[in-house]
């Protein structure tokens, strides 16, 4: 694989962690305020999400998801996390930590992968800000 399929693959699978992630919780968040932000934060994954499976059909290349496995464990540590604990102020930390990942993991992968072509180097860096705006946007509800 070369470096762009490599770059869309994360891209794509981030946003795909996204909108899994979101849809998950927008069925648990009891607040409307937050419920209302994470209806944003997951039409912009979804919008990411799709873009990068575009970008990589049309490279000729077959995107590549979250494992089944992943997404099992994911779905259950949600789950458990918020069995007791269902507020705003800790939903946003398990977010903040997963933006933050995201975030270190796009740092990374730009600059691994610097030779990509612009346009997905430029989706990369949009997924970078997003999820950077995320952690800056979800501190209001810690």
């Amino acid at each position: 694989m070369n470096g762009n399929t490599e770059m869309l693959n994360f891209i794509f699978q981030n946003s795909q962690m996204g909108v899994d992630t979101i849809k998950q919780l927008l069925g648990i968040v009891e607040d409307e305020n937050f419920k209302k932000y994470l209806e944003s934060q997951f039409n912009e994954y979804k919008e990411i999400h799709y873009a990068a499976k575009k970008a990589l059909n049309e490279n000729g290349q077959d995107e590549k998801g979250i494992s089944t496995l992943e997404k099992i464990r994911t779905y259950l540590m949600i789950n458990i996390q918020t069995i007791t604990d269902k507020t705003p102020s800790h939903i946003s930390e398990m977010l903040i930590i997963g933006s933050n990942m995201g975030i270190i993991d796009a740092i990374k992968n730009i600059r691994k992968y610097n030779d990509a072509e612009p346009s997905i180097v430029n989706l990369m860096e949009k997924l970078l800000k997003f999820e950077e705006d995320n952690v800056r946007q979800l501190k209001q509800f810690l």
